[in-house]
């Protein structure tokens, strides 16, 4: 390790980059390029003739050089799920983990849930789930996302519960938004005439007051 570290030049300024540390961040650039092209190839209407030898020509490099980054196209498709995590969950944890109320932290999962989603993201989902019906890696992925995606819901629904001295499971409301909030973006992808704020607000108002009435 000491070997690869450069002296710092006589005139104070800072060492260049060793030659590992190059060679590491164009791998990682590289690495990301094949993502970025298996995103677009995946939300396409091609996804069915999705390969990891159509991915390297889009991003115009070599078969072999996918396979160094990825071992075939599974571990592609897979690398794509964690991808795009931090687009639709991410923004929901922070907004359900932020400080506040319940009334405070639906208010911010109400805002989220009636954006609309964009159409390539809604596309590379649907091709996600079609993987994930054959491939058992790509579905374990996938699972995984999920899960954390209804946790979210879960932990808001935990707030309410502490308000109210633990009076509730927050599991059953946290799993039955979750799955509500998946069937409205499917709804709205097909009827423009859904009021999603609307609807959000009527789930998210009659969960919790099912779960702090239910004996």
């Amino acid at each position: 390790m000491a070997a690869e570290l450069a002296a710092p030049a006589e005139d104070g300024r800072p060492p260049a980059p060793s030659r590992t540390a190059r060679t590491s961040a164009k791998g990682e650039q590289t690495r990301a390029r094949l993502i970025a092209a298996a995103r677009t190839l995946l939300a396409g209407e091609g996804f069915a003739r999705f390969s990891t030898r159509n991915v390297a020509a889009l991003c115009g490099i070599s078969h072999g050089m996918c396979h160094y980054h990825f071992q075939d196209r599974t571990d592609l498709i897979v690398a794509v799920v964690e991808d795009i995590g931090p687009e639709w969950i991410g923004p929901m944890e922070a907004a359900v983990d932020r400080p506040g109320s319940f009334t405070e932290r639906a208010e911010r999962v109400i805002a989220l849930l009636t954006q609309p989603e964009g159409p390539d993201l809604s596309r590379l989902h649907s091709a996600l789930h079609w993987f994930a019906l054959n491939d058992e890696r790509v579905r374990a992925a996938v699972d995984g996302e999920y899960r954390r995606w209804r946790e979210c819901f879960v932990r808001l629904f935990q707030v309410l519960a502490d308000e109210h001295a633990g009076a509730f499971d927050p599991v059953p409301p946290g799993t039955a938004l979750a799955a509500a909030a998946d069937g409205l973006a499917a709804l709205q992808s097909l009827d423009s005439r859904v009021d999603p704020e609307a609807t959000v607000r009527i789930l998210v108002a009659g969960l919790a007051e099912a779960a702090v009435r239910r004996p």
